[in-house]
């Protein structure tokens, strides 16, 4: 048995981002998860499709990527009618990563899952009127607690957190592009093979506008 978990804090701007990341070795899970579409709101359907397009065709997220790079002047990103942005890397986080993408094998896509994404929204409810931030909620639970509220995970789970505004494909790019943090964390639980399930669960938050929480898992079972 291997268990492993990092935690990772960084400020952008209007946006933060967080990882806890939890690796438990099981041999021999099955992956289970269910349709969800109709039980997600489409901010949460988006980010799934986004983060199953990253993994299943990195060369077209890299391209996608390419053209981001026009938004930044030096240290900072600019778009119109949108704030700016100051970023610690600037481009070369985003060169960064296209080169990473353009690396990899395509990853598996991940199911939707009812139960993880039931957890997932539980801890954005609970964090966002109170402008809370971190992976513990405020009466003390934790990712693998909120997941096992609805069913049991297996074999690997993690989490990511977003906070800020911004589309799907914001969300997805920032936990990707990673700007700031040496180990990539957000980027390499994206991209972990070893997750098969995904759960979203997104909010309004009191500081910073919107908080998307992504659960993934090897394998889960869901409760019903």
């Amino acid at each position: 048995m291997r268990l492993e978990y990092v935690q990772t804090l960084r400020k952008m701007g209007t946006l933060r981002l967080f990882i806890w990341l939890v690796v438990l070795a099981v041999p021999g899970v099955v992956t289970s998860g269910s349709p969800v579409s109709g039980q997600l709101s489409a901010l949460e359907r988006e980010v799934v499709r986004e983060v199953n397009l990253a993994r299943s065709d990195p060369q077209q997220y890299a391209a996608l990527l390419e053209q981001w790079k026009a938004f930044y002047k030096g240290q900072r990103i600019e778009r119109p009618g949108k704030p700016t942005i100051l970023t610690e890397e600037g481009v070369g986080a985003v060169d960064e990563v296209i080169d990473y993408l353009r690396s990899i094998r395509a990853r598996q896509t991940l199911a939707p899952s009812i139960g993880m994404s039931r957890g997932a929204k539980d801890h954005a409810n609970e964090m966002g009127p109170a402008g809370a931030l971190g992976h513990r909620g405020l009466r003390g639970s934790w990712p693998t607690e909120r997941i096992n509220r609805y069913g049991r995970w297996r074999e690997a789970v993690g989490e990511n957190i977003y906070y800020g505004e911004g589309d799907a494909r914001e969300i997805v790019m920032w936990l990707i592009i990673d700007d700031g943090i040496p180990g990539r964390d957000h980027r390499r639980t994206t991209f972990n093979p070893l997750f098969h399930v995904i759960g979203v669960g997104c909010g309004a938050h009191a500081t910073y506008g919107t908080m998307c929480v992504l659960t993934f898992a090897g394998a889960y079972k869901e409760a019903h």
